[in-house]
């Protein structure tokens, strides 16, 4: 039997300590009963089944795309590790990351590796506000490329500032589709059949019930 890499990415997050519960401000003010860090994928090992869980998601969705991009700055390890991960499958693709400012001495220009071309996937860690998004696909524009599709390593499903998810928000806003390797529906399905983690299901199901979007 496949075993399902959502669950085992929550499984690993946790053990990470990337994902940990608690009580947590996020951004929007809100009382989060989770936190999730991607910056805690913090040395080599991490980061190589990092990329390998993202290459999954890549792969299982079936996205056609020409080449890969990170946003600067967390997007450049996502980026490298994920590149090396689909080539370990046989899917070798070119990437590129952007610079914060524009070199102008050197090779120059604005991004650092692989020309912008063709379809282009964004991987990022998490969206929230959406900024990163509409910077990453002005950037691709710019080239005279075409962003094809976000991946992000987890979805926590809950209302922007409308009624609607920052994910939801950036697929109606560009055309493009948001990928996840895992969502807040995994982390529940992962806490379910656990009685040691009941009151972290309770606090989450509470939490979205609150602020949560339906699906």
């Amino acid at each position: 039997m496949t075993s399902d890499f959502r669950l085992d990415f929550i499984q690993f997050a946790l053990a990470t300590k990337v994902l940990c519960f608690g009580e947590f401000k996020t951004k929007a003010g809100r009382l989060s009963p989770y936190f999730f860090n991607t910056g805690l994928f913090n040395d080599g090992s991490s980061l190589r089944e990092l990329g390998q869980f993202y290459a999954k998601a890549i792969v299982q969705s079936g996205l056609t795309f020409d080449m890969l991009y990170g946003p600067a700055y967390k997007g450049i390890p996502l980026v490298s590790s994920t590149a090396v991960a689909l080539a370990e499958t046989g899917r070798n693709f070119p990437y590129c990351f952007n610079r914060k400012e524009a070199k102008d001495h050197g090779e120059g220009g604005s991004t650092v590796g692989a020309p912008l071309s063709g379809r282009v996937l964004i991987v990022d860690d998490v969206i929230s506000a959406g900024t990163s998004v509409r910077e990453s696909v002005e950037t691709i524009r710019a080239a005279g490329a075409e962003p094809c599709g976000i991946v992000i390593s987890f979805d926590r499903m809950e209302r922007g500032t409308g009624s609607v998810s920052a994910t939801d928000e950036v697929q109606s806003r560009y055309g493009i589709p948001v990928l996840s390797i895992s969502t807040l529906d995994d982390l529940a399905r992962y806490l379910g059949p656990r009685p040691e983690l009941a009151q972290q299901l309770q606090s989450i199901q509470a939490y979205r019930q609150k602020y949560g979007v339906r699906t």
